[in-house]
């Protein structure tokens, strides 16, 4: 473990463990949230950003220049389902698009409690149709999110898989929240270790989203979904996440399924420490081999 991450580690516990969201209000945590993210980061020179804006879907490119294929990586972010946007996520869309010397599109999905379920999850589903008409048939997409993001990409694999519509080529999933229900023993074994999140403010969050369906809907919770012709998942997670378990349970469902998973449990990571990857150097790290877990399973080259 860096001294970078034990100093990040410590300012985030300070910043987000003082209060739980339902001591504030929703505005109040967004707010908080906003200022502890690098929206404000430099964009590098080899990268260009598109806003897209449909009747369906809104979003952006990330490109890098030059761009070696028509594959792309589509990008959910997290932020409980409340908070985020492609904006608050670049440090990690950036840095994919460069390690990937390739295509990110990174999705702005309605956000709850003013869009509850299944607004993000349609917005999801569309985001993708819409990608792969962009791209034409030859493109090959894999996706990726963090945090409810990552649930939310796991959701779409579900969606996807039910819809009778193709799958992407693979999926890259950070410190997912893929169980609102909050039902993984590490939600009381990490509790005090968690930098970032108690139990209770989990759950609270998910009723903004799920509001009153059923929190083991595996489309509100996808890891009580059937895993089955699922593409290959590649799973990075801290050890100290209370969060931990929603990894650890899918890696097992998925390989129960036949399908192929990797589990990267990093030791004494914050959760998506990706997001501090210009300080952090495992969020460097992480990031590259998402980027080289994508071009396994596509076209892409190596990057240089």
């Amino acid at each position: 473990m860096s001294w970078q991450s034990l100093v990040t580690s410590f300012f985030v516990r300070r910043a987000m463990k003082k209060k739980r969201p339902m001591d504030h209000s929703l505005e109040e945590a967004r707010t908080a949230l906003s200022r502890l993210n690098n929206s404000y980061l430099r964009k590098p020179a080899n990268i260009s950003l598109s806003p897209v804006v449909t009747d369906r879907i809104k979003g952006e490119w990330v490109t890098h220049t030059p761009t070696k294929d028509n594959a792309a990586i589509y990008y959910l972010h997290g932020g409980g389902y409340f908070w985020g946007s492609p904006k608050t996520h670049r440090e990690i869309t950036y840095r994919l698009a460069s390690a990937a010397e390739g295509r990110v599109f990174a999705l702005d999905y309605r956000l709850a409690p003013e869009h509850p379920f299944p607004a993000a999850l349609e917005d999801a589903v569309a985001g993708y149709e819409w990608l792969r008409a962009e791209l034409g048939e030859a493109a090959q997409i894999t996706i990726a999110g963090d945090s409810a993001g990552g649930g939310l990409a796991l959701a779409t694999l579900l969606a996807l898989k039910d819809r009778g519509l193709v799958q992407p080529a693979a999926a890259m999933l950070i410190s997912p929240w893929t169980d609102l229900s909050c039902s993984g023993q590490s939600m009381i074994d990490n509790a005090a270790k968690d930098p970032v999140f108690w139990p209770a403010s989990l759950r609270h969050v998910a009723g903004y989203y799920a509001e009153t369906e059923d929190l083991e809907n595996p489309l509100v919770s996808p890891l009580f979904g059937d895993m089955s012709g699922l593409p290959p998942i590649l799973l990075q997670v801290g050890s100290t996440e209370i969060l931990l378990d929603d990894s650890r349970r899918l890696a097992e469902r998925l390989q129960e399924a036949g399908i192929s998973c990797r589990l990267d449990i990093w030791p004494d990571m914050v959760h998506v420490w990706h997001m501090a990857a210009s300080f952090v150097p495992e969020g460097r790290q992480a990031i590259l081999e998402i980027a080289q877990f994508a071009r396994e399973h596509t076209t892409l080259e190596p990057a240089s």
